[in-house]
């Protein structure tokens, strides 16, 4: 199952709260500050000033690129670094002026002026802020990455065209093609000067990193932008001291924004486009830094002493050549710090105020950086006190040091910023895109970007995506081969209403009563297409004939859940004793076709319970109630295939005779011989395994003891994964309490300081009758309470927090709770949290950082997963949110990094 995410940990109640001094550090958030002060690591301190030392360069090569004034890309680097920094979502993350704006920044100074463009950049972030409060940050990451990357790379060649012109001592023009096409014409009357300096910062940015040895183990240390720029400059004040350089003007010359002047459909357009470009950007940066975060920890954990091994990671941000390279190794302070993950609305929201306050200042547009971020990760930061900090050291760099960054020649920056293009157009990206067979969508971005400018190129490959899609989804190839008196039918694509013609014209060709095998090549069918197929199965068995569903691998498919009664699964144990108990039904014949194409795994297990031990029975498979006898009609039972993990059910012959449902003892034994027949072949050697290792689970769960909750089944977990307490209403009683049970809490502790659990979920779910008792009312006083309610009085706090005021109502994907039953399960698992962090094994495990805690909520009804937010769980929204799960959620995929149940 896709892992829970971190519930929230402030906004605590004062019952619950552990106490100040323990030192308790909420998980996914930077280390608290004692005092209310803000603390600065030493290692926070070292990363700053590696970045300072590549920001200031870049600013000026971008504000160069740009043909803006120059000190408005310092402007930019101070209000990206401090504003971002201290309100963003990504602590880690450096945001700066953008580089993906830089063709549509020049192109606005072209045509409105610097004033007007200012005032575009407010514009774009008072837009940005208003998105990221509509929380509309996860959905722009939905647009396809061959578009996102298509788009940047397309920038990225406009930028490396542009800067070249510099490099070569002449100026840009207003766009690529124009650049392009005006290239000859530049290396006809080229002078030597400016393109050796370039050449030479070239050079040193390429094998500054690649420095072998000892040696370069420490020159390593200085990030490769920074030593070009020094070499470079010394160089040219020695042998081309007439070579063009930076020319700081006056801060009194300095121009503010202005009211826009021009057309407004052109300047709302203008807007728009430095908005989305500015998001795409950050929220791309964003997601690397937790890559890079992430990958770090992994790394520095598997190097610890004794540490046990750790799972090499699947997929890491790419580390830019002008990054601190990744020879460098981090402060031993960033080795207890966990892998955080962004707060993307937040970090939208951070930006838009960044924008709307560079513009406002006569700064340029602000966007998170992937160099800058990567160099301040790869530099061991630990908090958003690099970020800040850089900031300030840029802040005083444009007081202090202009004489020097006036030494700097501008070839020198054209070179650093033409680098930076060139390194938009990934190799990874392109092969990632032409694996999944977007190439074309990815091309068409680059091509409309070049050409026609950003926004014209977005849509663009959004238009293609579109049709690609829409092709793929209507494409589907049909195939019927005779294999000698049974047909294979081969369906390549997915299975739409817009094949349903085709599909049943072809089905319809071959002979009534024939065996036939179809393998089914997609990952979608909807309803038409289900029913067309079933219908012509159905006729076909009916008529004598053979009918086989398999996958391409050649694994048969199993039936749907409708069709639970004709089979036994091992995975459904108790569903055994009703398999074949309703009057008159018979098993159908042939294998039934679930529409999702999804065979459920014969390895699933369930997980054990501990108990004591003593003088027990064996149940062999031949124990079995009378119902279930040998002497039915093997015809009568559900054949399962050990190698494919799917079930085959033998043709009827005879209808099957009513049977009485087994109850009380006799059900037990079923389900018992059920499993010694079933499942324990298939788990006797991980158990023996277990038996002779012990237990080492990772997750504590706490849940409910309603009979409909089946842990091991919605977290896809097997023996050994899970520690499971389960009690009436899933409560977590105070420790201090009067009546504390000692149970949960030896539960609690035991997982805590024994197993060494690594995280712990509170699971709540809908239609809870403990919570209905709640909302019920207390029983009356002179009644002598009843061992339920004594035990109910754990979730009183629970129906408190839900009347409260000074706590927001939960919401459940987008929408508020039903009813008041709804709310108070919701409710109950954040209340339930807050009484576990009270517990002083959890608060001196969560101090270490070493644990971390999840809320789930789980839909009966609807067999839905819910997990509670990053955002409520920093305590940084109005509302506890309980996101839905989806299937395609995946640990390392995209928007959140997810930590497994």
């Amino acid at each position: 199952m896709s892992a829970c995410v971190p519930t929230r940990h402030n906004r605590t109640s004062r019952s619950s709260r552990p106490p100040r001094a323990s030192g308790v550090k909420r998980p996914h958030s930077p280390p608290p500050p004692r005092g209310g002060r803000f603390r600065i690591a030493g290692a926070d301190l070292s990363a700053s000033i590696t970045v300072f030392l590549l920001a200031v360069p870049m600013s000026l090569g971008l504000a160069v690129a740009m043909d803006a004034p120059l000190e408005a890309g310092l402007i930019s680097a101070v209000i990206g670094g401090i504003v971002a920094g201290l309100l963003g979502g990504t602590p880690l993350q450096v945001s700066g002026p953008s580089a993906g704006l830089t063709v549509v920044t020049a192109e606005l100074i072209q045509i409105y002026g610097w004033r007007t463009t200012c005032a575009i950049t407010i514009g774009a972030g008072l837009l940005q802020l208003l998105l990221g409060s509509l929380r509309a940050a996860r959905s722009a990451l939905a647009v396809s990455p061959a578009i996102v990357h298509g788009t940047l790379a397309g920038i990225g060649v406009a930028i490396a065209l542009a800067q070249l012109h510099i490099v070569l001592g002449g100026s840009p023009q207003s766009s690529a093609v124009t650049n392009a096409l005006a290239l000859p014409d530049q290396l006809s009357r080229v002078s030597p000067a400016a393109p050796l300096i370039g050449v030479l910062t070239i050079t040193i940015l390429i094998l500054w990193p690649r420095v072998p040895g000892r040696v370069g183990r420490a020159v390593r240390r200085i990030p490769a932008a920074l030593a070009a720029v020094v070499t470079a400059t010394a160089v040219a004040a020695i042998v081309a001291p007439g070579v063009a350089r930076v020319d700081l003007p006056s801060w009194r010359s300095h121009a503010l924004p202005e009211m826009p002047h021009g057309p407004v459909l052109a300047l709302a357009t203008a807007i728009f486009t430095v908005m989305l470009v500015a998001s795409l950007e950050s929220l791309l940066a964003a997601v690397a830094v937790d890559k890079l975060s992430a990958d770090r920890t992994a790394e520095q954990t598997a190097a610890r002493p004794g540490a046990g091994a750790t799972p090499t990671p699947t997929s890491a941000a790419p580390a830019l050549a002008l990054a601190l390279p990744s020879g460098t190794s981090a402060p031993a302070a960033s080795l207890a710090l966990p892998a955080r993950r962004s707060d993307l609305d937040r970090e939208l929201r951070a930006q838009g105020i960044a924008n709307t306050l560079s513009g406002l200042v006569g700064g340029l547009a602000v966007s998170g950086g992937a160099v800058r971020s990567s160099a301040n990760v790869r530099a061991g930061a630990t908090g958003r006190a690099s970020t800040v900090l850089h900031g300030v050291w840029v802040l005083l760099a444009t007081g202090l040091l202009v004489t020097v960054l006036e030494w700097i020649p501008l070839a020198t920056l054209a070179a650093l910023v033409m680098m930076v293009g060139i390194q938009m157009v990934s190799f990874a990206h392109i092969r990632n895109v032409h694996k999944h067979r977007e190439f074309l969508v990815y091309a068409a971005t680059i091509t409309g970007v070049v050409l026609l400018g950003v926004l014209k190129g977005v849509a663009i490959g959004i238009a293609l995506a579109v049709a690609v899609a829409l092709h793929r989804l209507a494409r589907t190839r049909i195939t019927v081969t005779d294999q000698g008196g049974q047909h294979l039918v081969v369906v390549r694509g997915q299975l739409t209403f817009l094949a349903v013609p085709r599909l049943s014209r072809t089905l319809g060709q071959l002979p009534q009563g024939g065996d036939a095998v179809v393998e089914l090549d997609g990952f979608f069918m909807d309803h038409a297409a289900y029913e067309a197929i079933q219908d012509w199965s159905t006729a076909q068995t009916a008529h004598g004939g053979r009918v086989v569903f398999t996958g391409r691998s050649g694994g048969r498919i199993a039936e749907p859940a409708s069709a639970a009664h004709s089979c036994c699964r091992p995975w459904t144990p108790w569903r055994n004793h009703h398999c074949h108990d309703e009057p008159g039904r018979a098993p159908e014949a042939g294998l039934g076709l679930g529409p999702n194409l999804d065979a459920p795994s014969a390895s699933t297990s369930h997980i054990s319970s501990a108990g004591h031990t003593g003088n027990t029975d064996h149940i062999s498979p031949a124990d079995r109630p009378a119902d279930q006898s040998a002497d039915r009609p093997a015809s009568h039972h559900a054949s399962h295939d050990m190698t494919t993990g799917s079930q085959v059910n033998a043709p009827t012959t005879a209808p099957a005779p009513a049977t009485p449902r087994p109850a009380g003892g006799n059900r037990l034994i079923s389900g018992l011989s059920s499993f010694q027949r079933n499942t324990a072949p298939l788990v006797r050697d991980e158990l023996a395994r277990l038996a002779i290792e012990g237990q080492r689970p990772s997750q504590l769960f706490i849940t409910c003891a309603d009979s409909r909750l089946v842990t091991s089944m919605i977290t896809a977990s097997g023996p050994g994964d899970l520690f499971t307490v389960r009690n009436i209403g899933n409560l977590v009683p105070l420790p201090d309490a009067e009546s504390g049970d000692h149970s949960v809490g030896a539960a609690i502790e035991y997982a805590v300081d024994v197993l060494k659990v690594e995280s712990i979920t509170i699971c709540g779910h809908s239609g809870c009758g403990a919570m209905q008792a709640l909302l019920g009312g207390e029983p009356d006083r002179e009644t002598p309470p009843t061992s339920l309610w004594r035990w109910l009085r754990h979730g009183l706090p629970s129906l408190e927090r839900m009347a409260s005021r000074h706590h927001a109502w939960a919401r459940i994907s987008g929408r508020l709770p039903t009813d008041a039953l709804e709310q108070l399960c919701l409710t109950n698992v954040v209340q339930q949290l807050d009484h576990l962090r009270a517990h002083e094994s959890v608060a001196r495990r969560l101090a270490e950082g070493t644990i971390r805690l999840h809320g789930m909520y789980f839909h009966v009804g609807e067999a839905q997963a819910y997990l509670l937010t990053e955002g409520a769980s920093s305590g940084l929204e109005l509302d506890e949110v309980f996101d839905r799960v989806d299937p395609g959620d995946a640990p390392g995929s995209g928007e959140l990094e997810r930590t497994g149940v």
